[in-house]
């Protein structure tokens, strides 16, 4: 069996829903990159504009590396309340459990163990941290396509997950990349998206993105916007909702780690502006919601309720 092989069998049997080996020469998209920077579809993500260099130069960001390993890691959870369910407000899947930069960079440094045991003298992790052009990577490693909301989909899979990649100093045999973009003529992400935030297809102003909006930016949610938030209190799901390759492929994760927790509340307009900090961190230090902190999170519960029609001093479950 090929190292390559044994690369896989061993991402396979820590638990990755996929794997492949990207190339790390220049991006392909390094002008469309300064092109939406230059737009100002970034917002206040700053630090995108310090990293653009290293972006479009993949083999500038760990020196000596060669190919980047890249995996896939499913974090769909089995049971997710639905904001459908309403009066309630919705958080993003991969908000579910416990933050993925910790769980998937743990399970992703097995991988760089055994990189090294076959020789490597550099496996450096990255999870959605760092200059790493995870999905255009990944696209070259053979994992997928970008799909017209931007997102990474797999055939037969869809795009619940995340994308770690290691960067490695072994001279692996890169795989193929995926060439042909399977969406066709299906725009049900761009047309389901409630602020708008899809330019056209394949380029999406995060300025406008619930996302964005939610866990990025700092200060209020503008007023314009901030109705159009339809109940997400943190992250938005619904370009993967409605995507037939996630309704039709979709399984949950077998990670426990990302199994949904039973806080916090999503039909109490009060949760967050009740609590302490210190309960904050007891709950929620080792989530995705620390990210925004306590505060951004009562900016964003109270938004979410308003845009539903309940307002913080409401129970929506009376």
């Amino acid at each position: 069996m090929s190292l390559e092989s044994r690369l896989k069998a061993e991402a396979e049997a820590i638990g990755f829903l996929a794997c492949g080996v990207a190339t790390l020469e220049p991006s392909d998209r390094g002008t469309e990159l300064d092109a939406w920077l230059g737009a100002g579809y970034g917002g206040t993500m700053r630090y995108l504009h310090r990293q653009a260099a290293r972006r479009k130069a993949p083999a500038t960001i760990v020196p000596g590396a060669l190919r980047a390993v890249m995996v896939l890691e499913n974090y769909l959870p089995p049971e997710w309340p639905h904001p459908s369910d309403a009066p309630a407000v919705a958080t993003a899947r991969y908000a579910a459990g416990s933050d993925y930069h910790v769980v998937t960079a743990r399970r992703l440094q097995r991988l760089a163990d055994w990189l090294m045991a076959q020789g490597a003298t550099t496996a450096r992790v990255f999870v959605d941290a760092g200059p790493v052009p995870e999905r255009e990577l990944a696209r070259r490693a053979g994992l997928g396509w970008i799909g017209k909301n931007t997102m990474l989909i797999r055939p037969g899979v869809g795009s619940w997950f995340f994308i770690g990649s290691v960067f490695t100093d072994l001279p692996l045999e890169p795989d193929s990349p995926h060439q042909e973009d399977r969406c066709g003529s299906c725009t049900r992400c761009l047309d389901a998206c409630p602020t708008e935030a899809f330019v056209e297809a394949g380029l999406l102003d995060a300025t406008k993105c619930i996302s964005f909006l939610t866990i990025e930016h700092k200060g209020p949610i503008p007023d314009a916007l901030a109705p159009q938030v339809t109940g997400w209190a943190f992250g938005c799901d619904i370009c993967n909702e409605v995507c037939p390759w996630n309704v039709r492929f979709a399984e949950p994760t077998a990670v426990p780690e990302f199994f949904a927790r039973a806080v916090p509340d999503h039909r109490d307009p009060g949760y967050f502006a009740r609590m302490e900090p210190e309960e904050f961190a007891a709950q929620f230090g080792d989530t995705p919601f620390e990210r925004p902190g306590l505060e951004g999170m009562r900016r964003n519960w109270a938004a979410a309720f308003g845009s539903i029609g309940y307002g913080p001093g409401s129970k929506a479950t009376e």
